[in-house]
C-alpha cells in the first residue's frame, strides 16, 4: 500500500503540473484563433454519415447558407455530417472552422476546413464548440452528439449561457426521444414546464437558417462572455 502511494506521488509530481500546463496551452491557442472568427453556429453530426446520405445534403446546404450570412460554421473537424458542414462553409467562402480531437479510429481531419484547430482533451474542445456560437444544430448522430446536445441544453436550461438556438434537425431521427422526454422527464416532472421549447425540430433548412438569423437580427451575439464560460 504505502508503496503504490508512493509510485503514486511520484507519478503526480512528475507528470500533473505538466499536464496542466498543456491544458492552458490548448485554452490558450484555441481562444486566439477562435476569438478572431465572429458569430459562429456549431454543427454536430455523425462521423459515419456517408456523402450520398440525405442529412449529409443537408448539412451542406444550411452550413453553406449560415456561411453566406456572414457566420462562420464550426464542427468538430471530422469526417460525416462534420465534413458535409465544413464543404458547405467553404463552398460559400466562408469561415469554416474544425475541432479535430485526438481519437484511436474515426476522426480523421476533413479537407474543408479553413481554420482548423486540433485537441488533445474533450474537454477544452467541448469549451470551444460553446464559447464562440450563437446557435447550435444537431444532425442525427450518436453517443457524442447526444452527449453535446444534453449538455448545451443544460447550460440554456440552468441559464449559464444566453437561450441561444438549439436545432435538432431529422425529425425521424429525434422525434423519439423528443416523445421519451415529454412522456417520462415531463410527465414525472424531472424538467420544468416549458423545458421542450428551448429546442426546435425541423427537417427544413431553411427554417433552421431563418430561425437563427432571426435570434441574430432579435438579440445579436452576447455582449460578454456567458457566465458558465467566463
Amino acid at each position: 500500500m504505502c508503496l503504490r502511494m508512493i509510485n503514486h506521488t511520484v507519478t503526480f509530481t512528475k507528470e500533473d503540473p505538466w499536464r496542466v500546463f498543456r491544458i492552458m496551452a490548448e485554452f490558450v491557442d484555441s481562444f486566439e484563433v477562435l476569438s478572431q472568427i465572429g458569430p459562429a453556429v456549431t454543427i454536430f453530426g455523425s462521423a459515419r454519415t456517408p456523402p450520398h446520405d440525405p442529412y449529409y445534403r443537408a448539412a451542406v446546404t444550411l452550413a453553406r447558407e449560415l456561411a453566406r450570412n456572414n457566420l462562420a460554421v464550426v464542427t468538430g473537424g471530422g469526417p460525416g455530417i462534420m465534413a458535409a458542414a465544413n464543404r458547405g462553409a467553404a463552398a460559400a467562402k466562408g469561415k469554416s472552422v474544425g475541432l479535430n480531437i485526438e481519437l484511436p479510429f474515426e476522426q480523421k481531419g476533413n479537407r474543408y476546413t479553413n481554420v482548423p484547430l486540433r485537441f488533445h482533451y474533450f474537454f477544452s474542445r467541448k469549451v470551444c464548440f460553446v464559447k464562440y456560437s450563437i446557435a447550435f444544430v444537431y444532425m442525427p448522430g450518436g453517443f457524442g452528439t447526444l452527449d453535446e446536445f444534453f449538455e448545451v441544453l443544460t447550460l440554456v436550461q440552468t441559464q449559464r449561457i444566453p437561450r441561444f438556438p438549439l436545432i435538432l434537425f431529422g425529425r425521424d431521427h429525434w422525434s423519439g426521444l423528443v416523445r421519451w422526454m415529454k412522456s417520462v422527464l415531463e410527465k414525472d416532472k424531472l424538467i420544468s414546464p416549458g423545458d421542450l421549447d428551448l429546442f426546435l425540430i425541423t427537417d427544413d433548412t431553411q427554417e433552421a437558417v431563418e430561425w437563427i438569423l432571426d435570434y441574430m437580427k432579435q438579440i445579436g451575439p452576447p455582449a460578454e462572455t456567458p457566465r458558465a464560460l467566463g
